[in-house]
């Protein structure tokens, strides 16, 4: 972005703001976040993406996927290069379909869109309490309730009466246990026994170590072709299914760990790679969501037991517990909470030019 005509310029450019771009071209301005080394876009306002949740009255669900077909654009041009990178991640503020609750999001990465994402919706809290989306914040610590497209999420945000602060929680959705020792056979790795969990989207789960690999020491090469190879083995030889929508039922990634699954006061590392072999530099909200569901399943914690979980990849951490047991369908699942610390990075303008031919973006991996 060219800041033109700032204080005491002078010459043609003095007085813009924005650089020369098409009068009916995209210009999408952002609030950077990251989480735990896990960026977000976040895009406060989406007028197609609110006209539809106001005038067509869709589900988010549905919102999520009219999105998809007539607005993909916007998700290519913020998340591809040159504005993006390969591990960009970003959300869409929609505030016609927040139904009762103080914001629904969308959530983008390289590939599409997701059903949950943890690390956004913890700076998200801290968003909607800075950028006024609750009209009374309370002191020492606010509700933010957001719907996703997982359904109804809450992160309760430290707020000092001026800004809100770390760390975040949010209370998940149902999470539960699909699957444990489930045996895959994985192309060019042999069989291997995974868990199938659900923390507001679906994820594989099993230790670096069947793979031949450290999740700690291996190079993250290695543990994303690892992790991929695993992810499209379990999506041709196991056919998932979601109590409340087939919308939900698809495998978002996989998860290598350390192996040290049962309960320790000692942080446990992860990777987790999602979409189309996308990296997470947090140890995943929603994938720590699913492994504690996993792991209460298993007997190997009890409620409210807290366990922190290690990014492989950035080292930051995030904590973890159930907290309470519910039913969804025929699943026994449990309400998880997952702490972390989201930080503002920057506030950016981005502008097109129709003639460019990469306007929208370029992806390659």
């Amino acid at each position: 972005m060219a800041a033109e005509g700032s204080s005491g310029s002078t010459g043609a450019g003095a007085g813009r703001w924005l650089p020369p771009h098409s009068p009916s071209g995209l210009v999408l301005q952002t609030v950077e976040m990251h989480t735990g080394g896990e960026p977000l876009r976040i895009i406060p306002r989406l007028e197609a993406a609110e006209e539809a949740a106001v005038v067509g009255g869709l589900s988010l669900l549905a919102l999520r996927r009219e999105v998809a077909a007539t607005q993909d654009h916007v998700r290519r041009a913020l998340m591809h290069e040159p504005r993006g990178h390969g591990g960009m991640y970003g959300a869409v503020v929609v505030r016609g379909a927040a139904a009762g609750a103080h914001l629904a999001a969308l959530f983008l990465h390289g590939a599409g869109y997701s059903a949950m994402c943890g690390h956004a919706v913890m700076a998200l809290g801290r968003f909607a309490l800075d950028y006024g989306l609750v009209a009374e914040p309370s002191c020492p610590e606010t509700a933010v309730h957001l719907r996703c497209p997982c359904g109804p999420v809450t992160a309760f945000v430290p707020w000092d009466g001026h800004r809100s602060g770390n760390p975040v929680r949010f209370h998940s959705v149902p999470a539960f246990a699909v699957t444990t020792d489930l045996a895959i056979d994985v192309p060019g790795y042999g069989r291997v026994v995974v868990d199938i969990g659900y923390g507001g989207t679906f994820y594989a789960f099993l230790s670096a170590e069947q793979l031949g690999l450290d999740v700690c020491s291996s190079k993250t090469r290695d543990l994303v072709s690892a992790a991929s190879a695993v992810t499209e083995a379990v999506r041709k030889q196991f056919k998932l299914h979601h109590p409340e929508s087939e919308d939900l039922a698809f495998l978002y990634g996989t998860i290598l760990t350390d192996g040290k699954d049962a309960f320790s006061e000692e942080p446990t590392t992860n990777i987790c790679v999602f979409a189309d072999e996308q990296v997470d530099r947090s140890p995943t909200g929603s994938g720590v969501t699913a492994r504690i569901a996993l792991q209460y399943h298993k007997g190997l914690i009890q409620l409210n037991q807290t366990r922190t979980f290690r990014s492989s990849t950035t080292g930051s951490l995030f904590t973890g517990k159930a907290v309470k047991a519910t039913k969804l369908g025929d699943y026994n699942t449990v309400v998880v909470e997952v702490s972390g610390e989201a930080f503002y990075i920057g506030t950016t303008t981005f502008t097109v030019e129709e003639e460019d031919p990469l306007k929208h973006g370029f992806f390659f991996k």
